[in-house]
């Protein structure tokens, strides 16, 4: 049977092996690894619809290999990814990022490849060899030249090459930018579908907030305040809020409610510009009796200062602002923010970063027993609270089990009788 029906067809084969068939066709070179790349099945049995079988997946082999090679193959990702930046509507601090990674990374490993030759196999074996090594070596050892021009490598400092694993998290970015891409070539009728959606990435990093302990927090409170007045009421308002960096730089007077005790959070302040908020979405923020006193103090120092200037008050000004615009007519710069709490939390023994303050105002929320769609809504959290449980799983928990305990102790006490 296998001697007659047999095997060899120019562009692959159908064997006969330990009672079943296997299909195997060449399908040209991996573009990364360079190794050749064969499309296999096995189908069970040799009967003669066995063959019947083998020969139609052998046929569609053989198509899938033939449309590779059809003139909208020839795109090169290099020029879909070019395509896909234009079209993509992000805001200028994502596409800066994007536009590092496609030129460090993807680029010099991907440009060349026609986009239909780009498959899921492509893909992760790029992604292990970006995890493996960010220069993606060759495994044999290298200087690495501080210039292409003639040097003196001691005097120029250049070094023996030592493996760096990208990130988790940034080769997660690289997948979401060919993927994008990937995505627009299908609806440009460049690809019939997506590789990338069916691609293994690597796992995010489960998330693990460390807000200061209540303790801490007040230490770091009162330092604040010790240092200047605007400073205290600029941190205390993050840890009863909640509040993002950029939200916190960009909040202007105009969005209190100071007759409600409200803050409207409408805009983010990103790169020297004021932006949409990280979610694109507004919100509304309760205060506290004693936040909102602070924030009228702040309001009044403000007044005072624009007029020892000859300067008049705006509700337009911003709240907070550093020494080198007294007069609120800029925000306070987010990494001078982060600078100088970093520099207050280790003056004070308090290893901690600006970013748990946030973490703190969740935590003690949920602690408290306030419900998961209430502080995801104060953090600007979306999903309905999906991103506060996966964050903050372990407080959730917690708070159920109080919520357990309270709930226990308003039923009526049974008495129990005992032979």
């Amino acid at each position: 049977m296998a001697s007659s029906r047999s095997a060899s067809r120019p562009k692959g084969n159908i064997e006969e092996r330990a009672g079943s068939l296997r299909v195997r066709v060449f399908a040209g070179n991996d573009p990364v690894t360079n190794r050749q790349v064969y499309l296999r099945a096995t189908i069970p049995g040799t009967s003669d619809a066995s063959w019947r079988k083998a020969e139609n997946k052998l046929t569609e082999f053989r198509a899938q290999v033939i449309k590779q090679r059809t003139v909208a193959s020839t795109v090169p990702f290099a020029h879909a990814v070019d395509e896909w930046m234009k079209t993509s509507e992000v805001v200028d601090s994502t596409r800066d990022g994007y536009v590092n990674y496609i030129e460090r990374y993807i680029r010099p490993a991907l440009g060349k490849v026609a986009v239909r030759k780009i498959d899921a196999r492509t893909l992760e074996g790029f992604y292990a060899e970006l995890r493996r090594c960010r220069k993606r070596c060759d495994r044999k050892p290298f200087i690495e030249h501080k210039t292409e021009e003639e040097h003196d490598c001691a005097k120029a400092g250049c070094k023996e090459h030592v493996c760096k694993p990208l990130a988790k998290s940034t080769v997660r970015q690289i997948h979401s930018i060919i993927s994008g891409t990937l995505s627009a070539a299908v609806r440009w009728d460049w690809i019939d579908s997506n590789p990338a959606q069916i691609a293994r990435r690597p796992r995010p990093k489960p998330p693990e907030p460390d807000p200061p302990t209540p303790a801490e927090a007040a230490k770091l409170a009162e330092a604040a305040f010790k240092l200047d007045e605007d400073w205290g009421v600029l941190v205390w308002l993050v840890m009863t809020t909640g509040i993002r960096r950029g939200e916190l730089c960009a909040l202007r007077f105009s969005r209190i409610d100071f007759d409600e005790g409200v803050i409207d959070l409408r805009k983010n302040w990103v790169n020297g510009k004021e932006k949409d908020t990280k979610t694109h979405q507004s919100r509304r923020i309760a205060l506290d009796t004693e936040t909102l006193v602070l924030l009228k103090e702040q309001r009044e120092r403000v007044k005072a200062r624009r007029a020892k200037a000859e300067l008049d008050f705006s509700d337009d000004l911003f709240v907070f602002s550093s020494t080198q615009a007294p007069d609120h007519s800029k925000p306070y710069p987010p990494n001078a923010i982060t600078q100088r709490y970093k520099d207050m939390a280790a003056r004070e023994g308090v290893k901690t970063h600006f970013h748990a303050l946030r973490h703190y105002s969740a935590t003690e929320l949920l602690s408290a027993g306030v419900d998961l769609r209430t502080v995801a809504g104060r953090l600007g959290h979306g999903g309905g609270g999906a991103t506060t449980l996966r964050v903050y799983a372990a407080w959730v928990a917690a708070s159920d089990r109080k919520a357990a305990e309270i709930l226990a102790s308003r039923m009526p006490k049974r008495n129990k009788t005992f032979d």
